[in-house]
């Protein structure tokens, strides 16, 4: 996860929503758990936010520039895949800048 380091270059915002109990949402929990002391100690200006709500589907959302904001569905997704989509977010939110 060395990518993470410039997080803050590209993102206002990273925010994680899963349920607390199910199984759909397990990755989800166990990234969070796993990785956020890594990408907060990296990034300390990015707020990094996590909404528990019971029977919710796991979403990762990124705020952009301007307020945008994109959303991916982390249902059923491993951990190592929700590595991957908060690094595509990430490069969306570069490549926005270079427009």
């Amino acid at each position: 996860m060395a990518w993470t380091g410039n997080l803050s270059r590209s993102v206002k915002e990273i925010r994680f929503l899963f349920c607390q109990s199910s199984p759909a949402s397990a990755a989800a929990r166990d990234f969070v758990r796993n990785h956020y002391a890594e990408i907060k100690a990296r990034n300390p200006t990015v707020p990094f936010l996590v909404r528990e709500c019971s029977g919710v589907q796991p979403q990762l959302w990124a705020r952009y520039e301007m307020g945008v904001e994109r959303c991916v569905d982390l249902n059923c997704l491993t951990e190592v895949q929700i590595d991957r989509k908060l690094e595509e977010l990430a490069k969306i939110g570069e490549s926005a800048k270079t427009k």
